[in-house]
């Protein structure tokens, strides 16, 4: 599907990996470590050990400011990764569910919810309901020693998605009228869906709440005073929100809802001025989205469509720009396209978590972790402007066989700071766990080449949407 998560538990998205499936029986010591893929011959990882655990959200910083943690989600509460060793430890443990409290759901209600890594400081920002008052209350945790911090409560209703480059700032979103929450997205709560697994009738589902016309507001909220500022109302379904990594009062949200009805992509600054809309469709049926800021904070990506599952462009908006090119796209072919799309430093190599047949490409080969090699349109004479579009192609190449991978839990790729490899969430093995592949191909000769497929096949027959 080519449709963004719900906004009720779009924060979640943004590096919440609770479990609510069933709990599997498989422990993580009985599935493999580590392998070349027989298919690409690329070297895949198993970087975390507990079943159901996941990476962030493929747009959500993952990694403290000197590059050392990474920081996944598990059952038992929030995890770090150790970059050079591999190594994990479990930071920050999940509370006990209240008294009488469904353990099923109350992990998804009462549990930690990841946000976002700091940009400034090593620390994750992360929330949690309070089971008395109900109100959501923002926590920190540096990454080095556990110590958490108690930041600010938010107001009834309120979730927050972001925080800002330089830690100052959280925004979110909370519907304005009480009665408006309980109708909003009831399916996911009863079937205590992960937020990273793609709904059944997800189509539907998207028409209903677009159409709802639910009164929202968009704000920040002071981290170090609890003071919110109001930013935007709207009967517009508000989601996706993305703060710079460089600049803190520039902030990335979406108009949420089926992309060929609504002008997604917009930004506004944190004093609610400049409410601007970053791509203005051209052509019926056209749609964009999945929205993705750059290392660098000067350009936002997004998956570009003309018309929806026809032709696939990766595009880009260069902020700032005043000479050359604003706006980029590089094309690929329909078993390129994939859900989520990421970028290196320096924007010389990207990356994609391919997708199923039922996906909005329809790809009939398109369940591969892929690596995209770009590569400019030359001008070969021909008329020139600062307004065209600069246009190039991707030369895929692929890094894992996902034919085994249940694609109705999205894989979330994106590279690992020093861009040696592709990070990516899967349940190949039954249970969800977090993988690493190498980028560089792996030496030949290798003594453990397998295919990814039948390992899956013979770990986890038959993978659930763990997540």
């Amino acid at each position: 599907m080519n449709t963004c998560r719900y906004s009720s538990c779009r924060h979640l998205c943004l590096g919440l990996a609770l479990v609510l499936a069933t709990v599997l029986p498989l422990v993580a010591q009985d599935v493999p470590k580590t392998w070349v893929d027989k298919d690409t011959g690329h070297r895949v990882y198993r970087l975390s050990d507990e079943p159901g655990s996941s990476a962030f959200y493929f747009n959500v910083n993952a990694y403290s400011p000197d590059e050392r943690y990474m920081v996944y989600t598990a059952p038992d509460g929030i995890h770090t990764l150790e970059m050079a060793t591999k190594k994990t430890r479990l930071l920050v443990p999940n509370p006990p569910p209240p008294p009488q409290a469904d353990a099923h759901m109350a992990r998804f209600r009462y549990g930690y919810h990841a946000i976002v890594v700091g940009h400034k400081t090593d620390s994750i920002f992360f929330s949690r309901m309070d089971p008395e008052t109900q109100l959501t209350v923002l926590y920190k945790a540096d990454l080095n020693s556990g110590a958490v911090t108690k930041l600010v409560t938010l107001p009834p209703r309120a979730r927050v998605a972001t925080v800002n480059a330089d830690e100052t700032l959280a925004a979110g979103v909370y519907d304005e009228h009480p009665e408006s929450v309980a109708a909003e997205y009831p399916q996911h709560a009863e079937q205590g869906r992960g937020p990273l697994v793609q709904p059944e009738s997800k189509g539907a589902m998207m028409e209903r709440r677009l159409a709802s016309r639910i009164p929202v507001l968009l704000f920040t909220i002071d981290l170090r005073t609890g003071k919110v500022h109001e930013l935007l109302h709207s009967t517009d379904w508000i989601g996706h929100l993305l703060f710079s990594p460089i600049d803190p009062a520039l902030l990335m949200y979406c108009h949420e809802g089926p992309w060929q009805k609504v002008d997604r992509i917009w930004t506004i600054h944190t004093d609610g001025s400049h409410n601007t809309l970053m791509h203005k469709r051209t052509m019926l049926m056209e749609i964009a989205g999945h929205e993705f800021w750059g290392l660098d904070g000067e350009t936002i990506w997004y998956d570009w469509q003309i018309p929806k599952g026809e032709d696939f462009w990766l595009a880009g908006i260069h902020l700032g720009k005043t000479e050359d090119h604003a706006q980029v796209a590089y094309h690929m072919l329909r078993n390129d396209w994939s859900i989520h799309f990421n970028v290196n430093k320096g924007a010389t190599l990207f990356c994609g978590d391919g997708g199923d047949p039922g996906q909005v490409a329809h790809a009939p080969d398109g369940e591969w972790i892929e690596l995209f090699h770009p590569a400019w349109r030359r001008n070969d004479g021909g008329i020139d402007s600062a307004d065209f579009v600069q246009p190039g192609t991707f030369t895929p190449e692929h890094l894992v066989n996902m034919k085994h991978h249940n694609y109705k839990l999205e894989p979330n790729v994106r590279f690992s700071p020093d861009g040696k490899m592709v990070i990516f969430t899967s349940n190949m093995f039954g249970a969800s766990y977090v993988f690493g592949v190498d980028v560089e191909k792996a030496p030949a000769g290798a003594a453990d080449i397998e295919s990814t497929p039948e390992l899956g096949l013979k770990f986890g027959p038959n993978p659930p949407p763990t997540h």
